[in-house]
């Protein structure tokens, strides 16, 4: 899977944003063709994206694009004109306001129509669904099993919560009035649950007051915690809050690798199906929650600081 810890938003028209984000340390980049593109510069927009893709230094980025939804007269267009124009250098696709699986099905049929007809490696290039209003996600667990180009799930609550008419006007807060609990909790369990059903990975959607890195810590560690494997990203403060709050502590990267250490050592040569980690007993649950923690460290680039010492006798 790849690293999706901050997934930064940049408008596809303003080339100035793009040629700034190629030197920042968001895991993925997607370029914008949607709400951050106005409807006269869409067409021309394109082309930069186009040129972007195939001139830009996007190394150890996951490039995106976001095309335009399927109530537009843009999208089909969009996913044409950047597919064909730049697809060798292309990782995914991102859908906007997926409603229901034929909408991620006809993204899937066209690409499938572009990459054979510029001799691509068919079933290459990824797609990300977007769930941003009540029908997409009543229709959840169906889209995630819509296609196997289907990489992440990816929470847009601007839209979400209009849909809902959740009172309030600031994107990714609580709204007033909301003093118990999470009034987003149900919405990200619920694309969460979908998308480790289908191994997928679940991406929270932005905070837009984003000058507040510290609101936008506190409202990231809601998702990390939950399980989300990372967060969209709309200013360069966000980039590295983001980054840090997906990452595993260095301790709890140390550990888990520790608890693979010992649960092999134990299985392997002691043949046995639970051991001892100091005080710990560790068994084929812990292992399991450590490939998660040690996943995600190795994605981050961490290195352990502590090496496995085998039990004597």
């Amino acid at each position: 899977m790849r690293s999706r810890r901050t997934t930064l938003a940049v408008p596809g028209s303003n080339p100035r944003f793009i040629e700034k984000a190629q030197g920042l340390p968001a895991d993925e980049i997607f370029l914008d063709l949607e709400d951050a593109v106005a409807p006269s510069a869409k067409e021309q927009a394109r082309g930069a994206v186009v040129r972007a893709l195939n001139e830009g230094d996007w190394t150890g980025k996951v490039r995106v694009v976001r095309v335009n939804d399927l109530e537009t007269p843009y999208a089909y267009r969009d996913v044409i004109e950047v597919v064909e124009g730049a697809g060798a250098n292309l990782d995914c696709v991102m859908l906007p306001k997926v409603q229901d699986p034929s909408h991620v099905q006809w993204l899937d049929r066209l690409l499938t129509q572009i990459e054979r007809a510029m001799g691509y490696e068919a079933g290459r290039i990824g797609i990300e669904a977007q769930i941003e209003d009540a029908r997409g996600m009543v229709n959840i667990d169906a889209i995630a099993a819509s296609s196997p180009r289907l990489e992440t799930l990816v929470f847009g609550p601007g839209d979400f919560m209009a849909s809902i008419n959740m009172r309030t006007l600031v994107v990714g807060e609580q709204p007033p009035g909301y003093t118990e609990g999470d009034a987003y909790h149900y919405i990200l369990m619920r694309i969460l649950m979908a998308a480790r059903a289908h191994d997928l990975q679940a991406i929270d959607g932005p905070y837009f007051n984003v000058r507040d890195v510290d609101a936008f810590r506190r409202v990231a560690q809601r998702s990390a915690a939950l399980g989300f494997d990372g967060k969209w990203v709309l200013h360069p403060a966000q980039v590295e809050a983001g980054n840090e709050v997906f990452s595993p502590a260095q301790d709890d990267y140390d550990h888990a690798e520790l608890i693979l250490d010992a649960y092999e050592h134990a299985t392997a040569v002691q043949g046995r199906g639970a051991a001892m980690l100091g005080d710990e007993m560790i068994d084929e649950a812990s292992r399991k929650m450590a490939l998660v923690i040690a996943a995600k460290g190795r994605a981050a680039g961490l290195t352990r600081t502590k090496a496995f010492e085998p039990p004597e006798g």
